[in-house]
């Protein structure tokens, strides 16, 4: 299976996981899970990297929702980086690209989130 997924804390606050090739309905939990633990652990901003995810599918998609929903009542922002055009297409096909800032890199997406938004 093409799978990796690795996660590194930045800050108290801040932490970016990094998902690598295809995260679907059989890799997503692995990636559910690391996600509840990083914001179970006290990060309110949260990039996930999807710059070496060659393919993602509504599993994940449901990951990145659900992140949405856990980070919110403590005022945290979750950010993506995508710099796969196909990947992109996908959020835009399904409008969350409006509910998720994406970022071309991984500092783009860091510099948001530290300044309080994801925007």
């Amino acid at each position: 299976m093409n799978f990796q997924i690795s996660d590194e804390a930045i800050d108290a606050d801040t932490h970016v996981i990094e998902l690598g090739g295809e995260v679907d309905l059989y890799t997503a939990p692995e990636f559910k899970d690391r996600m509840v633990q990083v914001i179970e652990a006290g990060s309110k901003q949260v990039v996930v990297d999807l710059s070496k995810a060659t393919f993602i599918d509504s599993t994940t998609l449901g990951v990145l929702v659900g992140g949405v929903k856990r980070l919110r009542p403590s005022g945290g922002t979750l950010a993506l980086v995508c710099n796969d055009q196909n990947i992109a297409k996908i959020f835009e096909i399904t409008g969350l690209d409006r509910v998720f800032p994406i970022h071309a890199t991984r500092e783009e997406a860091l510099s948001a989130v530290k300044q309080g938004g994801a925007a």
